[in-house]
């Protein structure tokens, strides 16, 4: 790099600025750490955040000392800095988090912090640009026709409750999956549940009262199997190319705690159309649930994970009667009924990456044949997630998400890392088949 990485800080009004000679620092779980690794150019469409309540943390240039920033003076006025993160588009996955240590502030909001620093004239932030496929580009989302689009679907099925929860997440959260439902495009979504059988600390559509906003509101009223199928269906039979439509949306709970109608749903679909994929994205929870839903023609699933050792596991979803035990169990069935099996790795560096936890990972893609790792830079407050994960989980040092990602492919040969679900005729290369 051409020059060393710059310390980024904001002001009171969120404005942020280089700091005149110290360098950044990264966090990897507890520890702080010099800049290491190699940053990338901050993506178009990523941007810079301060942290508010969080201290900035510096490396001196010269003395090679952490310097925690509690004061900073410019244009003549003196405040107390803010740290700076970025948040990256999907495609990324970040490998450190900033450096910053807690002042006064609240429980930050849900969001996948990244590292960022300034290097020359522009900013960085340190991630792997790791799913390159251009079809879940920003730029393709949120477009001017994107309300008449909603409109016209919500013609063709008035009164179906998908629609209507689809509706809000389209305008108002700006969900790439929702709103794929009314481009007729691509990966669709079918939110299915009310309800959630594990208590999630970052979860995004149900928060207690002490907790930070939650990003999303969950349906009031879960849609009959036949409302479900409807949808899919359409979407099915009409969008070109990569047609996939998906139950288990961050805008609902569990989806297979309504197996039963998701099971009608797909039956519906099915009766009338072999075009596509069905898929699942859920914790896992329900074998019996998932079994009926394979039985219904179910042939993708993506099982949700922070870590594939018991207590982190838990501590993290906090699951209501069940267990991790269970979540391997419906693991093992996906890969018995030959379904395209992959894993939605909720990575936060400095934990998931530490030695024990990846061999832990290593065993469960190499004994289940996995056929894909989508990487999730978990979206919470990192000092709300080390508080869960201390003295919980395997042990050892940190190896880094980048070595993580590329002993999970070795441990798998053909295993796919990457950030997106793939259509049927993406999986032809896939691993997994036999």
């Amino acid at each position: 790099m051409k020059s060393a990485p710059k310390l980024l800080f904001a002001d009171p009004k969120g404005r942020v600025m280089e700091h005149p000679y110290l360098l950044a620092t990264l966090r990897s779980g507890e520890e702080l750490v010099p800049p290491q690794d190699k940053p990338i150019p901050l993506p178009s469409a990523g941007r810079l955040v301060h942290l508010p309540g969080r201290l900035p943390v510096g490396l001196h240039p010269e003395t090679g000392e952490l310097e925690l920033v509690r004061e900073m003076k410019v244009g003549g006025k003196t405040f107390v800095p803010n740290a700076v993160g970025a948040l990256l588009p999907p495609g990324y996955t970040r490998t450190f988090l900033p450096g910053e240590v807690k002042g006064s502030g609240p429980v930050l909001p849900q969001w996948a912090y990244t590292a960022a620093a300034w290097v020359g004239e522009g900013p960085v932030a340190w991630a792997i640009h790791t799913d390159r496929r251009s079809h879940w580009d920003p730029e393709r989302y949120s477009t001017p026709e994107m309300k008449a689009l909603v409109d016209g679907h919500m013609a063709r099925f008035p009164n179906n409750r998908v629609l209507k929860q689809l509706k809000t997440c389209a305008l108002i959260y700006r969900c790439f999956t929702s709103q794929n439902t009314f481009y007729v495009r691509d990966e669709a979504a079918i939110p299915a549940s009310v309800m959630c059988n594990a208590r999630c600390v970052g979860c995004i559509s149900d928060q207690p009262a002490d907790g930070p906003p939650a990003s999303h509101e969950r349906m009031d009223d879960g849609p009959t199997g036949e409302e479900m199928g409807q949808i899919g269906l359409f979407h099915l039979q009409n969008a070109p190319g990569r047609t996939m439509v998906s139950f288990g949306q961050g805008c609902e709970g569990e989806p297979l705690t309504r197996w039963k109608q998701i099971a009608e749903a797909i039956r519906y679909m099915r009766a009338h159309t072999a075009q596509g994929s069905i898929n699942i994205n859920t914790n896992g929870s329900l074998t019996q649930g998932l079994e009926a839903l394979f039985d219904a023609g179910l042939d993708a699933i993506r099982v949700s994970l922070n870590s594939a050792v018991k207590d982190l596991y838990e501590a993290y979803y906090k699951p209501v009667k069940y267990g991790w035990e269970d979540v391997e169990a419906s693991i093992a069935l996906a890969r018995e009924r030959g379904a395209y099996l992959a894993l939605n790795l909720l990575l936060f560096p400095g934990v998931t990456d530490r030695e024990g936890e990846v061999r832990a990972l290593e065993r469960l893609v190499k004994k289940y044949r996995v056929d894909q790792v989508q990487t999730r830079s978990l979206c919470i407050d990192p000092l709300q997630y080390l508080e869960v994960a201390r003295d919980k989980g395997a042990g050892g040092e940190p190896v880094g998400i980048r070595t993580l990602l590329q002993r999970l492919k070795t441990a798998r040969p053909g295993l796919v890392i990457g950030n997106f679900a793939r259509g049927l005729e993406e999986r032809e290369n896939a691993a997994g088949r036999g």
